[in-house]
């Protein structure tokens, strides 16, 4: 009896069942080691110089490369490992070589597009550049955002078969490759975002600090305001400025007697480049008040000198300018399209709206400002405000417009509160209305200004 075959097939399948074995263990290696290179390398070009000899080593070639095309336009190879330091070099030269013939060839002075048919020719030419037979397969490397470049085993043995396992592996490694490539990405962006947060939290802190820190002591006056930004960094704008001011002396004036400046103002947008024109305007503002002129004038000054910054940013100032005197009792105003103040006038239970003609700051050069003054009583009050307060909608997109915000004033009046509970009455209300969402929503702020009884 024969038992040839039978034992031909047994070493036949134990020799099957060893192969079987290795290539789990060499796919079991060769995840390991990845696990390990993503968990330890914080450098994304550390885990790139590993990933030629891995892949040179799990596929049984004699080299391996990575060409990435750069988020940066450029196309280069990221790493190459090959059997012997001559032959590396003389490979990287033509690879290189082949790269820059490619590019040349594909521009023609256009943006280049790293498609299929890009990578087919550029293969194509790394063949023919090469002087010796060698055998090239390659997978991309894929992101979300397309193909990011591909990885090489090179073999120079005529007997080297391309196997599915020896694919697998590859796509396995380029997987990864294209896991740690995002990785890396992410930790710069979010880097990125983190060092924009830290500056914006600068420029709030540095805005926060230019705003009134306390309210002034005005004789006969109820002071109260408040400021809430969208963002870190907002446009809005409102201060006290001492209006007569001994220059001579460096000194201000008796305070029973010494004028206010009460002003408030908005930059159309928000963020920094509305918080950066808001800052530019308190100083110019705060220059021009020192000058003595008259609220008209201040405003024509102010805008004359802030028209050349403004004239090319596609963002102008609304600002409302008046000045108390507690002697008199009277407000001299002035307004550059901003949102009329309200004023409840106690004797009469009205509210009336504060305003005169005025173009934004910045729109002309020779903008003329008109101005205004009314004699103020006790228990007259005014709330000066920006638009964000009428604007702010409720989750159906409905606003909460100056007829709820005129309500809201007269009932707080009516009430004859004080001027922190006039606002807080007004911000609570504003409050319930919107749900306490303000997302997108604008800059808000207000000053309630109360003549003492």
């Amino acid at each position: 009896m024969n038992y040839e075959p039978k034992v031909m097939s047994v070493v036949a399948l134990q020799e099957l069942v060893a192969n079987l074995h290795r290539q789990q263990k060499k796919t079991h290696e060769l995840l390991s080691n990845l696990g390990f290179a993503l968990r330890s390398f914080k450098n994304l070009n550390q885990f790139l110089e590993l990933i030629p000899l891995m892949v040179t080593r799990v596929t049984d070639g004699e080299g391996g490369a990575i060409i990435l095309f750069k988020k940066t336009g450029q196309l280069q190879i990221q790493q190459l490992h090959c059997q012997g330091e001559d032959n590396c070099n003389d490979l990287r030269q033509r690879i290189e070589k082949s790269i820059f013939q490619t590019l040349t060839d594909v521009s023609e002075g256009k943006e280049i597009s790293f498609h299929t048919d890009f990578w087919e020719k550029l293969e194509s030419r790394i063949e023919l550049d090469i002087s010796y037979p060698i055998k090239i397969f390659r997978t991309p490397i894929l992101l979300g955002t397309g193909e990011r470049g591909r990885l090489y085993v090179f073999s120079q043995n005529p007997d080297y078969e391309w196997t599915d396992d020896r694919q697998k592996l590859l796509q396995l490694v380029a997987d990864q490759t294209a896991v740690a490539i995002h990785n890396d990405e992410l930790t710069v962006e979010l880097r990125k975002k983190e060092r924009l947060d830290r500056e914006l939290e600068i420029g709030a802190e540095i805005q926060e600090r230019l705003l009134p820190k306390k309210f002034p002591d005005i004789p006969g006056l109820e002071i109260a305001a408040c400021y809430l930004n969208a963002n870190h960094v907002g446009g809005d704008y409102y201060d006290f400025i001492p209006a007569n001011y001994d220059r001579l002396n460096d000194q201000k004036s008796d305070t029973n007697t010494n004028k206010w400046s009460i002003t408030i103002g908005d930059v159309m947008g928000k963020g920094v480049p509305a918080g950066l024109i808001m800052t530019m305007t308190r100083g110019m503002l705060r220059a021009e008040v020192l000058n003595g002129h008259s609220p008209a004038r201040i405003l024509q000054h102010l805008n004359r000198v802030m028209f050349e910054d403004l004239e090319n940013s596609s963002r102008f100032v609304t600002l409302f300018y008046s000045e108390y005197d507690p002697v008199t009792n009277i407000l001299t105003y002035t307004n550059a399209a901003h949102n009329p103040p309200l004023y409840w006038q106690a004797a009469t239970d009205k509210i009336l709206r504060l305003d005169t003609q005025g173009a934004l700051i910045g729109l002309e050069a020779d903008s003329q400002y008109e101005e205004a003054h009314v004699q103020l009583q006790p228990g007259d009050t005014i709330i000066y405000y920006t638009d964000g307060f009428t604007d702010a909608a409720n989750q159906d997109g409905e606003r909460f417009n100056e007829e709820n915000l005129i309500y809201t004033f007269h009932t707080a009046c009516k009430q004859q509160l004080t001027s922190q509970a006039i606002l807080d009455l007004i911000v609570s209300t504003l409050n319930t209305f919107t749900g306490n969402n303000r997302a997108n929503g604008d800059d808000m702020t207000m000053v309630v200004m109360k003549v003492g009884m």
